[in-house]
């Protein structure tokens, strides 16, 4: 199966503010979150992507449209853009009446707790479950990576770009936790989380790295069998 490289946007305005944003509209990348998103772009720009797929919001767009610029610039003749598919089913969790509220005052709230300890059984006020986002979002990046594999092989990469829970529950599925252990999961902005979609199993090859050479993509081939032992690395891949 292909390489699907998980994106989270770049910092925001209510990032910076403590303000739970949720699906509300106008939420954009400040100066840092441009930048966050320049820097994942540049790591990515050497491995050619065959595809972007980005939440509707707004922060998401933005991201992709920075990771896309960085791909058309890549040196050579037939060099060409990505396209950038819109996937309503990565968007944000939908936070029903938390949505737009400071963070400092939702840790007040009862609820908050059991959104640490136990998010498997959390239903936002108004909103959706933190399971129902997690089932809506493993499948969208699922079918997303069959269909790369159907038109590009095996050995594709793409990357979707979506939020902070979002990217923590794929992982969670990836790895096989279960949710009520998501929060263990640290996903920081413009980070890039990498997960291979194998014959036997999910292998999840990096978590919420903000630095590094992403080059080794180019030549890491499909996903095999597990090496027993550990392997030599990805230089050998």
């Amino acid at each position: 199966m292909p390489t699907v490289l998980l994106v989270r946007h770049g910092r925001t305005t209510a990032n910076a503010q403590g303000i739970l944003a949720g699906r509300a509209a106008g939420v954009r990348l400040d100066a840092v979150g441009r930048e966050q998103a320049a820097r994942a772009a540049a790591r990515m720009a050497a491995v050619p992507l065959v595809a972007v797929v980005s939440s509707p919001l707004e922060r998401c767009r933005q991201t992709a449209r920075i990771l896309v610029d960085h791909q058309a610039s890549r040196p050579g003749a037939d060099v060409v853009a990505p396209p950038t598919v819109v996937e309503r089913g990565i968007t944000e969790c939908d936070y029903g009446q938390w949505q737009g509220r400071a963070l400092r005052d939702l840790a007040k709230e009862p609820l908050w707790s059991r959104v640490q300890t136990q998010p498997s059984a959390v239903t936002f006020p108004g909103g959706e479950s933190l399971a129902q986002m997690q089932a809506r979002s493993v499948a969208a990046v699922r079918r997303h990576d069959a269909a790369v594999e159907e038109q590009h092989g095996p050995g594709a990469v793409w990357a979707a770009v979506a939020h902070g829970d979002i990217i923590k529950s794929v992982l969670a599925d990836a790895l096989g936790m279960h949710l009520d252990l998501f929060q263990r999961i640290a996903v920081g902005p413009a980070s890039v989380s990498i997960v291979r979609y194998g014959p036997h199993r999910p292998e999840v090859v990096a978590t919420n790295t903000d630095s590094g050479d992403l080059s080794w993509l180019r030549d890491a081939g499909p996903a095999g069998d597990a090496p027993v032992g550990g392997g030599s690395g990805a230089q050998a891949l």
